[in-house]
């Protein structure tokens, strides 16, 4: 296909960008006739930017290049540019439509009186994401003869982390070695980190942290100059798409880089040494995002070993950048990692909210706290974090991991978008009624000025970026959700899937009928009703029961003879279930009223308990574990009946995959039906095979 000189072009690098080529047609003719010529208006990188991803997406949809100029001719256009600098976008949208539209928001519209469909922004990003919806709508085939939309962002920090090290490596990364660095130098291959900009910047990506938030020895010395000039070649490549660049921080660079002896945020020589670190990384950067901090957690260094607090530490960070509008991301992922697991009451789950919520009121006003989904660690089912709603007067942001690692490693099939819509959908309380996590993190309920999204990335550098070609589902529907969270996951997953594949209905169907059963398919054959890991210790993959049952990281399911789960309850266990607010904390704390997906989360109950759905635990097990297994090779199957109608080599990535897939789920259902049937001594009711 042209349109593209990359040399990684082919089996899925285009991702969702390389749009499919239109067959001649009546819609074919509509597009041609719009998109002969496209006139950019103002002089911006990232217009130009926005102009050169039209005539991309253009020639790929069409197979002709369009004619780019500063000014319309006689023939129809796409004209482009931000309001007061274009003649066509101005006299298109008057000034009520302007009003409507903020700082990163765009509107379109078919002009038929001035032959254009104008997109028009108050801000080049805008103008930019504008351009990349009309391509979302060329690519899906919708009509373009009388337009008329504009769009705003729900978040404004809409933010992927990325956890690569500078050796190449990627912690948590499943589709090969990092596209940023290489035996400890970054890469001077900027292509692949410009296509992977593009493909951020289209799904409204606007930051990025480049580097792991486990921070170590050459990482920490980013804030350099043996490395500042080459990151900002990196910020000078995300700064075209409109994604400003972060670093994650190590605590202790005061001692580790900075010559001094300690790294107390309340020492004066510690506070001016990072005001003149941040003064100098500006320097090279001036439009710089700021810093990314895990503190005190996972044996990383942080506030706590001075006596001092998280709001302590993040206040002296951010006082470092208030002067250039930078912003201090702090994790709240700390927890006792050292834990007894003969100690009944100690639990992970609640360490967050303990530790944060007394601070709440004194955090400064660019410090946003960063809290991932749930309590624990991105298990394929656990409640939301109840520090959501908590802490009424601090900025948040949620995290995801769209990085699978504890949902099949990009090796199974694992379609996100519906978990995260879930959490986001989930009613805090904190207001009454309707306090709906997608309100606090997005500014609304609280009126925070700073809060958003942001996720772990899943990309390395295999030649479809995600190693399962499906995968790229995830990656691109993070970015359409941190957009717009009201965004349906059927709705998301077609989107995908056209723009990837193509138009075919059958096709269609059957990809997003694969995405939408994938979640709950894995969740099947994997840990039951909500208890979580039961995973090979450190890397995460495959069936072990009591891999962690033993172990210091608060990972515990007590499954003993007699039953299984852990009591979270306030009346006779950890206290955890009364973190939640009201309904929720009634909710959570009764085993009666308890869902029944996470009732082993907050509950330690006998294997003949009765789930709502009528079913005993154990009967539950058995049941969801050989369903999930056939689930997971009826995926197989489907996907084979697609053979022949795409590209090859696209085909072959996800077959393997799936056939990986079915043997494994095969496995996972073998362990834990063996492991339960001989803890509990209760045969399966329909006789099946247990081990």
């Amino acid at each position: 296909m042209s349109g593209s000189s990359s040399p990684y072009e082919g089996a899925g690098h285009s991702g969702w960008l390389g749009l499919n080529r239109l067959d001649p047609g009546e819609l074919y003719d509509q597009y041609a006739a719009w998109c002969g010529r496209i006139v950019a208006s103002g002089k911006h990188d990232i217009i130009d930017t926005a102009a050169a991803e039209l005539t991309r997406g253009v020639e790929y949809l069409l197979g002709k290049r369009p004619i780019v100029s500063a000014r319309p001719e006689s023939d129809y256009c796409i004209a482009l540019g931000t309001f007061g600098s274009g003649d066509l976008p101005d006299r298109t949208f008057g000034e009520d439509a302007r009003w409507a539209i903020g700082p990163e928001g765009y509107a379109i519209k078919t002009n038929t009186a001035d032959r254009c469909i104008a997109i028009g922004a108050w801000t080049p990003s805008g103008v930019l994401y504008g351009v990349f919806h009309l391509l979302r709508l060329l690519g899906t085939g919708s009509t373009v003869d009388g337009l008329e939309l504009s769009e705003n962002p729900a978040n404004k920090l809409r933010m992927i982390n990325q956890w690569d090290n500078i050796d190449g490596s990627i912690e948590r990364g499943y589709a090969g070695r990092s596209i940023f660095y290489e035996n400890n130098k970054i890469t001077a291959n900027l292509e692949r980190v410009r296509d992977y900009a593009r493909l951020l910047a289209s799904t409204g990506i606007n930051a990025i942290a480049i580097n792991n938030v486990n921070v170590h020895k050459y990482e920490t010395m980013f804030l350099t100059d043996h490395y500042l000039p080459d990151v900002a070649k990196l910020a000078d490549i995300f700064r075209a798409f409109g994604i400003k660049l972060f670093l994650s921080i190590n605590f202790a660079s005061p001692i580790e880089i900075g010559g001094l002896s300690t790294a107390d945020p309340l020492e004066p020589a510690v506070r001016q040494w990072w005001r003149g670190k941040a003064d100098e990384v500006y320097a090279a950067i001036p439009d710089f995002g700021g810093f990314l901090v895990k503190a005190d957690s996972e044996n990383r260094p942080g506030p706590f070993t001075y006596g001092r607090d998280h709001a302590d530490g993040s206040n002296m960070l951010a006082e470092a950048l208030q002067p250039h509008g930078g912003i201090v991301i702090w994790r709240c992922f700390v927890y006792n990692c050292k834990q007894d697991w003969r100690d009944r009451l100690t639990d992970r789950a609640r360490a967050a909210h303990d530790h944060f919520t007394p601070l709440d009121g004194r955090f400064m006003e660019n410090v946003v706290l960063q809290v991932k989904n749930g309590p624990m660690d991105f298990q394929v089912r656990e409640p939301v974090s109840p520090l959501f709603g908590a802490m009424e007067a601090t900025n948040q942001v949620i995290e995801f991991q769209i990085t699978q690692e504890y949902t099949g490693q990009q090796r199974h099939l694992c379609y996100l978008v519906p978990q995260w819509k879930e959490a986001l959908d989930f009613d805090t309380f904190a207001k009454g009624e309707g306090s709906s996590v997608k309100r606090i993190v997005d500014g609304s309920l609280y009126g925070s000025r700073r809060s958003g999204f942001a996720a772990v990335s899943n990309i390395g550098d295999d030649a479809n970026w995600t190693g399962h070609l499906l995968a790229q589902a995830n990656l691109y529907g993070y970015g359409r959700l941190a957009w717009n969270p009201d965004l349906s996951a059927e709705g998301i997953a077609e989107e995908w899937v056209r723009l990837t594949f193509g138009g075919d209905d059958r096709l269609i169907r059957t990809i997003c009928g694969m995405l939408m059963d994938s979640w709950s398919i894995y969740e099947s054959y994997t840990a039951p009703l909500g208890i979580g890991w039961m995973v090979n210790p450190d890397h995460h993959y495959g069936p072990n029961v009591d891999g962690y049952e033993y172990s210091k990281w608060g990972t515990y399911h007590f499954a003993d003879c007699k039953g299984i789960g852990v009591d979270r309850t306030v009346k006779t266990g950890t206290g955890y279930a009364g973190q939640y607010i009201g309904n929720n904390a009634d909710m959570y704390e009764s085993v009666d009223t308890c869902p029944d997906e996470l009732l082993l989360f907050f509950h330690h109950v006998p294997y003949t308990h009765v789930l709502h759905s009528g079913q005993t635990v154990i009967q539950h097990i058995y049941d969801t574990h050989f369903e999930g297994a056939e689930r997971a090779g009826r995926l197989k199957k489907a996907w084979s009946s697609l053979s022949g109608s795409m590209d090859e080599a696209m085909y072959r990535q996800v077959e393997e995959r799936l056939t990986e897939q079915a043997q494994h789920a095969r496995e996972w259902r073998d362990m834990i039906n063996t492991y339960f049937f001989r803890k509990s001594g209760i045969g399966d009711e329909l006789g099946r095979r247990i081990y």
